[in-house]
């Protein structure tokens, strides 16, 4: 699996923590940006690259994007412009298992200012979303596939 990980001011602090835990369980980690913490930065060019990146890649290698901003839902809906990119606001685990199982979530935006003092919390949502599988059900593949009919 290969993950992008991205934020802007709002979510700085956040990506650097997730970046060094995930790194640690040995996950192949680009960090997309912000390099630094600039208070002037936009969300959506960190949107694009990581989604950019996601589609990019071959589907083998099970690309995925995690999205940090002050509250999750910018990083979100600029992910979800891209064709082929189903990204999701997620604040828990249940939520983030459901994102994976019917929907396959490819970008996970998490909330920062939810989340950045609750490291047992964003551990479990990208835990869970990582392993968690897509059930692959007809039904799920239809919805799936009609998102990206627009």
């Amino acid at each position: 699996m290969k993950i992008f990980l991205g934020a802007d001011h709002g979510g700085y602090h956040l990506k650097e923590k997730i970046e060094l835990y995930l790194l640690k369980r040995g996950y192949n980690i680009e960090d997309v940006g912000s390099e630094e913490l600039d208070p002037q930065d936009d969300f959506p060019q960190f949107a694009q690259m990581a989604a950019i990146k996601v589609l990019g890649e071959d589907e083998k290698t099970d690309p995925r994007a995690i999205l940090i901003c002050t509250g999750g839902q910018g990083m979100c809906i600029a992910a979800n412009r891209f064709r082929g990119i189903r990204a999701v606001v997620i604040w828990d685990a249940f939520e983030a298992r459901e994102s994976r199982n019917d929907n396959n979530s490819n970008v996970l935006c998490l909330p920062a200012r939810l989340l950045d003092d609750d490291a047992e919390l964003w551990k479990s949502i990208i835990d869970t979303w990582l392993v968690a599988p897509f059930a692959g059900a007809a039904r799920y593949k239809r919805r799936n596939a009609e998102l990206d009919m627009f």
